[in-house]
């Protein structure tokens, strides 16, 4: 009934298995966030019946039946092995129902944008009807609105588009039905039966899955820690991939060691400034440097840089006003060039300069103008 999608081939590595959100297919919604894991994991994700790479379904299956069928795609991947999980709105109403009904093959999960119970079964139902009578495309105008913060789609067109073409190719049949898996779906009395780790993530702006299930699931289970993602909607993982990303190397990495840090810098730092930039670098250092291109790489990428509270486009802001107001000309055109890397256009770079002239003086500006000029000119 499910059909899986390698979307991170590493066969050595502990399987984590990804599960996609209603309308959606798991690569338009997860890959962005699987590519950006500090290569820990063998990443697998999963297709609803009827949605992505996944055949129609005929009948029903309830939440249940679907986790039924993330394990025989499991043991397809690694017969009778335990497995790390992530699944996002259904993807995590599934999660929790692996919990509770084979607690013995999930290590861990992280429970995304999702609820103990999920919205109210009348509408479910109403909904089914309506894609039953009239297609998704009766649905797409109300699930973009449902699925993205303010400001995304324009900001991130591609990746919008994407995800409401993955629920415009839906089958309607298989729609509906999830929607009645999603009716019948209320594990709210059995969350203090699930005894694994469990990361329960919140979109601050999510309104079909609001915080308060999220924190309700990380307080209800005995091992449960809530995070909070702030301008972020109902598809976290496609909105914010870095911050969903590290938040994931974090709750499945185990014990924090400063050689997992100094890997999850250097991963960071290579995405940031280019692999030609840091193999230079390296290529560079000397018995002498050695022991300071440890201490950027661990504590500069490996700490603040993977941190999950800012993206990579703000980080990338505050550093060029940084190197601006304190006249590192050359970190800063090595910056200018990060900026680009982490999506700023040649317009944003342009405004965070002006804004430097106000508060870092217009003399340290003029300097930064000129470096910029000179960088913006490069083919991107």
């Amino acid at each position: 009934m499910l059909t899986a999608t390698t979307i991170v081939d590493a066969p050595g590595r502990p399987l984590l298995l990804l599960g996609p959100s209603l309308g959606t297919s798991v690569d338009a919604l997860w890959r962005r966030t699987a590519e950006r894991l500090q290569g820990q994991h063998h990443v697998v994700g999963w297709d609803l019946p009827g949605h992505g790479g996944s055949a129609p379904a005929h009948g029903g299956f309830g939440v249940a039946g679907l986790a039924r069928g993330v394990l025989t795609l499991a043991d397809q991947v690694r017969p009778g092995e335990s497995f790390r999980y992530a699944g996002v709105s259904v993807g995590g109403a599934v999660g929790l129902q692996l919990l509770l009904d084979a607690p013995e093959r999930v290590e861990s999960a992280a429970l995304i944008c999702t609820g103990a119970k999920i919205g109210e079964s009348t509408g479910w139902r109403q909904r089914a009807e309506t894609v039953r009578a009239d297609g998704v495309h009766a649905v797409v105008g109300a699930s973009q609105q449902r699925w993205f913060a303010p400001g995304f789609a324009q900001r991130s067109p591609a990746v919008a588009a994407a995800l409401l073409d993955a629920l415009r190719a839906a089958d309607p049949e298989s729609y509906a039905l999830v929607c009645e898996a999603l009716a019948a779906f209320d594990v709210r009395d059995r969350l203090g039966e699930i005894v694994a780790p469990v990361l329960a993530v919140a979109g601050s702006d999510d309104q079909p899955t609001p915080p308060d299930g999220l924190a309700r699931i990380a307080t209800g289970v005995r091992n449960g820690r809530f995070a909070l993602l702030e301008n972020t909607a109902h598809l976290a993982p496609a909105e914010k991939p870095d911050e969903v990303a590290a938040l994931l190397d974090e709750h499945f990495g185990g014990p924090v060691t400063l050689d997992r840090v100094r890997e999850a810098g250097m991963a960071v730092r290579r995405q940031v400034l280019g692999d030609e930039h840091v193999d230079r670098a390296v290529a560079g250092t000397t018995p002498f440097s050695h022991d300071f291109q440890e201490l950027i790489t661990a504590y500069a990428w490996g700490e603040i840089w993977t941190r999950p509270g800012l993206d990579r486009r703000s980080r990338s802001m505050i550093t060029l006003t940084a190197l601006v107001a304190l006249g590192h000309q050359e970190e800063l055109a090595m910056h200018l060039r990060a900026a680009r890397r982490n999506g700023l256009t040649d317009d944003e770079i342009k405004e965070v300069l002006l804004q430097s002239a106000i508060y870092c003086g217009v003399p340290a500006a003029n300097t930064a103008f000129r470096i910029a000029q000179q960088v913006l000119a490069e083919p991107s």
